[in-house]
């Protein structure tokens, strides 16, 4: 499993897309994990029990659990895997890349448009 979410986040990299890790294992077992999977998102550590504060506000029954979390913190899915997990992820961030409109900012210039007044 790790594998693959560690190819999504190099593979969504730029867009409008986080991977957050939440582990309720002993603490030296998570950190332990984080250096032996090459864990490349930011993880969070819950206690170091199945009923730590994070697991328990979004109701995690089982390991791993993976859930989707729009921008406004609302659970659209629940342990996607494989495909699903991808064809999911890429719905809901094309949505975000559609919805926010993309602005440039002019470049700097030596001088200002207009001059203060006196």
């Amino acid at each position: 499993m790790i594998p693959h979410e560690r190819s999504l986040v190099q593979k969504l990299q730029g867009r409008p897309f986080a991977f957050i890790g939440v582990n309720s294992d002993p603490k030296e077992t998570a950190l332990a994990s984080v250096e032996r999977n090459k864990i490349n998102w930011r993880s969070f550590w819950d206690g170091g029990s199945p009923t730590g504060p994070i697991a328990t506000a979004y109701q995690v029954q089982y390991w791993p659990a993976i859930y989707l979390i729009d921008g406004d913190g609302v659970i659209q899915h629940k342990n996607l895997r494989g495909g699903e997990l991808d064809q999911a992820l890429e719905d809901m961030i094309a949505e975000l890349e559609t919805a926010t409109p993309k602005t440039e900012t002019p470049p700097a210039t030596e001088e200002p448009d207009e001059k203060p007044a006196p």
